[in-house]
């Protein structure tokens, strides 16, 4: 299966009670805009759908729509699914071409946490996906993040990320004020030994009253 290459139908039928009927017939009502044309209204198999939003991959890589004969090339740009089954409700693509720059959210892989969870630390996730801007062409499935050197008190920032060739960060773009922390290190805290030998005496002192 192609998980990058989905069938759809242009839908003409909308409001709440057609996406309904969509849902019922185990479709997904969509969404397609962008590039100064006008939305398309479509329907995906659910299935389909459903194997292909499996794979992180499916998140950040541009897809193509097959709308009746015509190929439109695509980012996702919001998922909406049930609250508590495994469905589907809704999808919003956005049209690329290769020659206009898009904005999407790209995942972020840790990688050498284990340097630092060997230490004692912990490893906090700050963020898990960074929006990006660059061409189609250059798009990123993931970045990945060599937290090997993080040292506690010292938090990697947006800034610290190596991003690929022709890829930008969005919020780096807004000013040095979006310098957001991507990953930090935390020392767990142990009880002392005094707050222990109070305990123990504590429970000594039940022991006897008992």
């Amino acid at each position: 299966m192609d998980l990058f290459t989905l069938d759809a139908e242009v839908r003409t039928d909308l409001g709440k009670g057609a996406s309904r009927r969509l849902r019922h017939a185990n479709k997904v009502p969509a969404i397609v805009y962008g590039l100064g044309e006008e939305p398309v209204s479509i329907t995906l198999a659910h299935n389909k759908v459903w194997r292909a939003q499996q794979e992180e991959a499916f998140y950040s890589h541009v897809l193509t729509l097959n709308i009746g004969k015509k190929k439109v090339k695509v980012v996702i740009k919001d998922m909406q699914r049930h609250v508590f089954r495994d469905e589907v409700m809704h999808m919003d693509f956005l049209r690329v071409n290769s020659k206009t720059e898009l904005h999407t959210s790209v995942p972020l892989h840790f990688i050498n946490e284990d340097v630092i969870t060997k230490a004692g630390n912990v490893v906090v996730h700050n963020l898990n996906e960074i929006e990006v801007a660059c061409l189609p062409k250059d798009l990123p499935e993931f970045i990945e993040v060599d937290v090997a050197n993080l040292e506690v008190g010292h938090p990697l920032h947006l800034s610290d990320i190596v991003l690929p060739k022709g890829v930008s960060s969005v919020e780096l773009g807004k000013g040095e004020d979006h310098n957001s922390a991507v990953v930090s290190a935390t020392t767990p805290k142990a009880a002392s030994s005094s707050d222990e030998d109070s305990a123990a005496e504590g429970d000594a002192e039940v022991a006897t009253e008992e």
